[in-house]
């Protein structure tokens, strides 16, 4: 069976304990369909400094927004090899269809988005929430950077099981300023 939480998390440690730049302030935790491959998910990492901010402040869009980010990424998933044990996961877990979504069960009746993603990536965000939480919990981010600081598991639309994700793979509130200014919608 494979254990794709310990798979990512033994990709991910030594990639994170690597990194040395001054006022690194988040970890990004960026998962995608990627729809020239089916919608099969796509898994990478990096992370945003305080210069690369600007100095912006704690609620600003500039902070947290991906977009402004200088999104030098690490890819985890994506590769073949990742990719095929991905995917040896989702059969194992009797995930299917990967990348489909069911149009009936993506809105409300007041047309709110309430899907989770194509298939297989809802599940995936959950266990990229549980590496982050172990990484927290290992003292894997306290140690590396001297302080805890959030990791910010996303989508492009930071839909609501991405913040999800990341309000459960960060605990004691690591990423609370990051939910206020999501909750906010990047009001500065």
């Amino acid at each position: 069976m494979v254990n794709l939480t310990e798979y990512l998390y033994k990709k991910i440690k030594p990639i994170i304990e690597s990194w040395n730049e001054e006022g690194i302030y988040a970890l990004s935790f960026f998962a995608y369909t990627n729809e020239d491959s089916d919608n099969t998910p796509i898994f990478v990492i990096s992370y945003n400094t305080e210069e690369d901010c600007e100095y912006s402040s704690q609620l600003s869009e500039q902070r947290w927004n991906y977009a402004f980010w200088r999104q030098d990424e690490n890819e985890i998933i994506g590769d073949e090899e990742s990719t095929n044990i991905l995917l040896q996961w989702f059969k194992e877990n009797g995930i299917k269809d990967i990348g489909y979504e069911d149009e009936t069960l993506m809105y409300d009746e007041y047309y709110n988005y309430i899907g989770k993603g194509p298939n297989g990536y809802y599940e995936l965000l959950q266990i990229v929430s549980n590496v982050a939480k172990k990484l927290h919990d290992n003292k894997v981010i306290i140690n590396t950077f001297k302080r805890e600081i959030p990791i910010i598991i996303h989508d492009l639309e930071y839909s609501w099981f991405s913040e999800e994700a990341t309000k459960n793979g960060n605990p004691n509130g690591i990423a609370e300023i990051f939910l206020e200014a999501l909750r906010q919608e990047f009001p500065e």
